[in-house]
């Protein structure tokens, strides 16, 4: 066997000392914080794939609209709770655009990131019905959201739909939801580890049952229109981002300035209600609060608790961007289709040293190439070969803390350098000459 990149009885004392007893379910920051410290240690540089954060520069059409903002002394003033009216509005109009979704700005409500867009929701969907006290995910999916339900102290099931796509999706999501507890159903579009989008039958049934059980439903479209098989692009033109709005009342969509817009550092998002489930009156609310609906529980009693507004120049900077990619004077989507570039490459070179896709079809067309892929070797756990992996220098999260029962791990391509190509095929050529094929 020959020797590998960096000593194995490095990696093993410093995963010793964070007391990890199964890899499996190492969490993404003590991963990037086992490679930080083994890349220190051992002056070999890490091919860093654990981190879901975006590698890009970010919008300059926020960028002027947010410090515009701040010369105009906007961090002086507290934000209005409901949100900055521009972005409200720009948001409606965005969903219009690219979805063909009839939305009011009133429901368009400002957060800091998607996450705290899922904290809130969860908290609010879980309020309801007292016995509607479960959410469900449609697995797999964003590990963190799973430890938002842990830190508020609600139940969740999941399942992986590997084996449940199209037309099998029906009774499998209806086991859960004929059960009665089921508050919310949560999944992501493109899906964050595996890239498979759901497509207009899953979304319909989805969106079917979720009214017939009286669920609501969590659309976290965190890689807005990234599905880069399909030109997204064009606002008010087909093909829009597929949705379940298409098919129910009961949802609440999450959109991100992260990743689409690259504007993560701002910790900048939009929760948008549905225009009936914002009016909607609910049981358990009239009990905890004295009344409200779920919109006016959502801003002034669970974001207002949790947050008191969102960063106020970072509204003025999202509402910037979704103004110019609504008028058409701004493709958000050509910055990032370098991530599906460098999918493409970074597949290359595991498949041809003897990985597999282990989410390598979108029903039957091959997935996407996109922020986020899967890649399995022989009979190897998950946590075997993310584990495996670190001795080669290279970071990436195993499956199980994603909810997947499949064995594997997911890698990021968002902070690859061109470079690292040439780095990791010699690094799994030696990984593969290690561990012979069965």
């Amino acid at each position: 066997m020959k020797n590998t990149p960096i000593d194995k009885n490095l990696i093993d004392e410093i995963i010793e000392e964070f007391q990890i007893a199964d890899f499996s379910k190492a969490t993404i920051r003590e991963v990037k914080a086992i490679a930080s410290k083994a890349e220190k240690l051992s002056n070999v540089e890490y091919i860093k794939m654990e981190m879901g954060v975006p590698g890009l520069p970010p919008s300059e059409i926020g960028v002027k609209a947010e410090i515009e903002a701040l010369q105009n002394n906007i961090a002086g003033v507290y934000p209005d709770i409901n949100g900055l009216r521009e972005l409200k509005e720009e948001t409606s109009r965005f969903i219009k655009a690219f979805m063909n979704v009839d939305l009011s700005p009133e429901g368009c409500v400002p957060v800091t990131g998607s996450m705290q867009g899922t904290f809130a929701s969860f908290l609010t969907c879980s309020q309801c019905d007292k016995d509607k006290d479960t959410i469900l995910f449609i697995d797999p999916g964003f590990p963190v959201q799973k430890q938002q339900l842990v830190v508020m102290g609600q139940k969740y099931e999941s399942f992986d739909v590997y084996n449940h796509r199209g037309d099998k999706l029906k009774a499998k999501l209806e086991s859960y939801l004929n059960k009665g507890n089921i508050s919310a159903i949560i999944y992501s579009n493109p899906n964050n580890p595996s890239w498979i989008c759901l497509n207009e039958t899953e979304l319909q049934i989805i969106g079917h049952l979720a009214t017939k059980y009286d669920t609501i439903v969590l659309e976290d479209l965190a890689y807005f229109a990234m599905d880069f098989r399909n030109d997204l692009s064009q606002p008010f033109t087909r093909p829009f981002q597929s949705t379940v709005a298409h098919y129910t009342d009961n949802y609440v969509l999450l959109i991100s300035g992260s990743k689409a817009f690259s504007y993560a550092g701002q910790r900048i998002g939009v929760t948008c209600i549905s225009n009936k489930l914002y009016k909607r009156v609910y049981p358990g609310f009239k009990k905890r609060y004295g009344g409200g609906t779920f919109g006016t529980v959502f801003i002034h009693r669970v974001l207002y608790a949790l947050s008191s507004g969102t960063s106020h120049s970072a509204q003025y900077a999202m509402a910037a961007m979704l103004k110019a990619a609504n008028e058409g004077e701004y493709n958000f989507l050509n910055d990032v289709k370098i991530y599906g570039d460098r999918a493409r490459r970074l597949k290359d070179i595991f498949l041809k040293n003897g990985f597999h896709m282990v989410y390598d079809k979108d029903l039957d067309d091959p997935v996407a190439d996109g922020f986020y892929f899967t890649i399995g070797y022989d009979d190897m756990t998950s946590g075997e070969l993310a584990k495996e992996l670190m001795y080669y220098g290279v970071s990436a999260i195993s499956l199980v803390t994603t909810g997947s029962e499949q064995q594997g791990v997911r890698a990021c391509t968002s902070f690859i350098q061109d470079h690292q190509y040439e780095c990791l095929e010699e690094r799994m050529k030696i990984f593969s000459e290690n561990h012979p094929t069965h």
